[in-house]
C-alpha cells in the first residue's frame, strides 16, 4: 500500500498511537481529545495549533489509507477515533513505540528514542533500540531511514518514511554510526537518554497537573 502522510496526518496518527499506550482508559479519543493531544506542548516537535477542520480532514485522509478511523462504542454518544497501524503493519511493542516517537518528534538519535519511548516501552539496552530501527529499515518498503550525522554530534539520527523520503538529506555512511565500544559515544548516549527521560517526566507531571485542575473546572 502506498502511504504518504502530510504533517497534520503524521501528528494525528502519532497522537492516536501515543494515547492508546499511555492513557488506555481514555482511548479511543473523541475529536476534542484528539485535537488537544495533537496540540499539546510537551513531547511534540514542532508544537502545532491545529483546529477542528484540520484534524477532521486528516482523519478522513487517514481513513482512506486504512490507518485510522471511527470506532463504535456502545457507552458513548460521541464519535471516537482509533489508529489501525497494527492491522496494516503487524508491529510488535518495540516497533510501535519507536515509530510513535518518530511520528511525534521527527528525526532522533537512538539515545533520544530510548529515553522518549520509555512510557510506551522500556528498552533495557541501547542495542535494543538499534535492532528495532534496523528491522524497521529492512521492511519492504522501508519505514525508517538513517540520516547522516549532524556536525558536532556523535550519533546518526533516524527518521520515519511514512511522510516520504528526506529531501536534500544525504544517506548515512558506515562511519556515521557511533561505535558501541567507544567510551565517548557511550557517555553521550547515556546523557541523551537521561536528559530525554527527565524531559518526559516533566511532561508527565505537567499532564497530571492539568488533569487534576480539570477536576475543579
Amino acid at each position: 500500500m502506498d502511504i504518504l502522510l502530510n504533517d497534520i496526518e503524521t501528528r494525528v496518527l502519532g497522537a492516536l498511537v501515543e494515547k492508546e499506550i499511555t492513557t488506555p482508559d481514555y482511548y479511543p479519543l473523541s475529536l476534542n481529545a484528539l485535537i488537544n493531544a495533537c496540540n499539546q506542548r510537551s513531547s511534540r516537535d514542532p508544537v502545532m495549533n491545529l483546529e477542528e477542520n484540520d484534524v477532521r480532514s486528516a482523519l478522513d485522509s487517514l481513513g482512506s489509507k486504512r490507518l485510522a478511523g471511527p470506532v463504535s462504542t456502545a457507552d458513548s454518544r460521541v464519535t471516537k477515533y482509533e489508529h489501525r497501524l497494527q492491522e496494516v503493519f503487524n508491529f510488535d511493542r518495540r516497533a510501535i513505540a519507536i515509530l510513535c516517537v518518530l511520528l511525534l518528534r521527527g528525526p532522533q538519535t537512538p539515545g533520544e528514542l530510548r529515553g522518549r519511548a520509555e512510557r510506551m516501552y522500556r528498552f533495557e539496552e541501547l542495542a535494543d533500540v538499534q535492532s528495532t530501527l534496523q528491522r524497521l529499515m529492512q521492511r519492504e518498503p522501508p519505514l525508517v531511514k538513517m540520516l547522516r550525522r549532524q556536525p558536532g554530534t556523535k550519533e546518526a539520527r533516524y527518521g520515519h518514511l511514512l511522510a516520504g523520503d528526506f529531501e536534500g538529506a544525504e544517506p548515512a555512511l558506515a562511519g556515521d554510526v557511533a561505535s558501541p565500544s567507544s567510551a565517548d559515544g557511550e557517555r553521550m548516549t547515556r546523557l541523551e537518554a537521561e536528559v530525554a527521560g527527565l524531559h518526559q517526566k516533566v511532561a508527565d507531571l505537567e499532564r497530571q497537573l492539568a488533569d487534576f485542575r480539570k477536576q475543579f473546572e
